[in-house]
């Protein structure tokens, strides 16, 4: 199992300070996806979106793993390949590659390594 990191306390999963003014609250996670055991589903169903932008680090981890819970939840799903990225390359292209062919995830700005 991937080692425990963005833990409550740490830096890790603060939003960063060019965005700090536009977030209202955060949703910390307990595992990879952003949906599991958290109120994130609720929040978006009354907020009804027609759409889910994912974007973060660990693509081939935490994005892909959010991105696969909001296609079981039915949610149209974007993710912009140049706002994601992970520690390796091939996991990286494999993940953008997995989201787009089995998830429906419409990837945009997929690279032609990912292809």
């Amino acid at each position: 199992m991937f080692p425990p990191h963005c833990i409550r306390g740490t830096e890790e999963p603060d939003v960063i300070p060019e965005l700090a003014d536009l977030a209202d609250e955060t949703i910390p996670k307990r595992r990879y996806s952003a949906f599991f055991e958290t109120d994130l589903d609720q929040r978006l169903a009354k907020a009804r979106p027609d759409k889910i932008i994912v974007v973060g680090t660990c693509t081939n981890i935490c994005v892909l793993f959010t991105a696969a819970d909001a296609r079981y939840l039915d949610y149209a799903v974007e993710v912009p390949a140049d706002c994601v990225a992970t520690f390796d390359p091939d996991a990286h292209a494999f993940a953008l590659r997995q989201m787009q062919t089995v998830l429906g995830v419409n990837v945009i700005g997929l690279p032609a390594a990912a292809q």
